[in-house]
């Protein structure tokens, strides 16, 4: 609950973009988040020489050419449409809450959102990880940067955070509207849940048992008390609810997880393995949602909008369609109001059933 007479404050959290599609902007974006020991938990003397002998010589150029073939007029995807729904949540909420978004890595940064707000006297504050699905690379890490900056101070304010909506049933409603007049209009014979991947270990560190992942092949069929936290599991679960919803039948859609880097292995099935397989079990027509992703950006609009489209047709498939994501549709905006009025024990009163 609120505390009482405490201006109200909305930090909505994402992971980060360069400021702009350059080698450098990318290079000081890319030294940033990988240098957080929760994104490569590695000893900190690997993480360096990995990060400065191996990826940042080499990958900004790639980097910064791919994220070129995607910017917009106004900036990089995942800002512009972030920036389209911070201002729309601030609209929708009508003062309840003073709103600000920030960036777990670049700008507008953690640090300067919340000094913002806190300039604004609030002193009660509700965090939303704009992630659905629980990653130490992505909530935990926005969460600790958060809660690092909040008790920099004497006076240290009241914060909550909105948990992860993997299967809220808003967060799966707002989705299936998005994606099915996409998958109508197309006539998509399948479609591939492609979510962002994350290393074996991560997952592994999860398992409070230490016996339950990856124990056997149906390890994420079914949320439990050991797997409940679990990356791959809570990915398998929006998959089945947004089948669901979408209508979907057994055959009709897979899930895999893109974007692995480095030789460690990575959650599997990998997208890039996984579109080769489909064409040559005859899927001609492959529409391909990203749900761990609430905003288009690098790893939607150009991995699967471009290349993922290319290699797919190249294997003998007729057309790879991406599902828009989220961004800042009206039904996504009445998503985030309820789970924020949720998690802070508030009516819901005027958000969309």
């Amino acid at each position: 609950m609120t505390t009482p007479g405490a201006k109200r404050g909305l930090l909505l959290l994402n992971l980060g973009t360069p400021d702009a599609p350059d080698s450098g902007a990318v290079r000081r974006y890319l030294r940033e988040f990988l240098s957080d020991p929760r994104v490569v938990d590695i000893h900190p003397v690997g993480r360096w020489l990995l990060l400065n002998l191996i990826i940042l010589p080499v990958r900004p150029a790639k980097s910064a050419e791919a994220y070129r073939k995607v910017w917009m007029p106004q900036g990089s995807p995942l800002l512009v449409y972030s920036r389209e729904l911070e201002a729309a949540v601030r609209e929708r909420l009508g003062g309840e809450y003073e709103v600000e978004l920030a960036m777990r890595y670049g700008s507008p940064s953690i640090p300067d959102a919340v000094a913002s707000l806190r300039a604004r006297g609030v002193m009660d504050f509700t965090v939303m990880p704009l992630y659905p699905q629980e990653a130490t690379s992505s909530s935990a890490s926005s969460l600790a940067r958060v809660y690092e900056v909040m008790t920099e101070g004497w006076d240290v304010p009241n914060v909550r955070a909105v948990p992860a909506f993997h299967s809220h049933p808003s967060f799966l409603e707002a989705f299936t509207s998005v994606a099915r007049p996409v998958i109508a209009e197309t006539r998509s014979d399948h479609v591939l849940f492609s979510f962002h991947g994350v290393p074996e270990r991560h997952v592994r560190k999860t398992d409070t048992s230490g016996e339950h992942c990856f124990a056997s092949a149906g390890c994420c069929d079914v949320l439990t008390d050991a797997n409940q936290h679990c990356y791959r599991a809570q990915c398998f679960s929006t998959a089945r609810g947004l089948a669901e919803r979408l209508g979907l039948k057994a055959d009709g859609w897979s899930v895999s997880f893109q974007s692995r880097l480095g030789r460690t292995p990575w959650v599997k099935p990998y997208t890039d393995l996984v579109l080769p397989e489909l064409a040559k079990r005859g899927v001609k027509r492959l529409a391909v949602m990203c749900p761990s992703f609430v905003a288009d950006c690098l790893e939607t609009l150009e991995e699967v909008g471009l290349r993922a489209r290319e290699q797919f047709v190249e294997a003998g498939g007729e057309s790879l369609t991406l599902v828009p994501s989220l961004n800042a549709h009206p039904e996504w905006v009445d998503a985030v109001v309820r789970m924020v009025r949720e998690s802070d024990g508030a009516p819901t009163a005027g958000a969309s059933p």
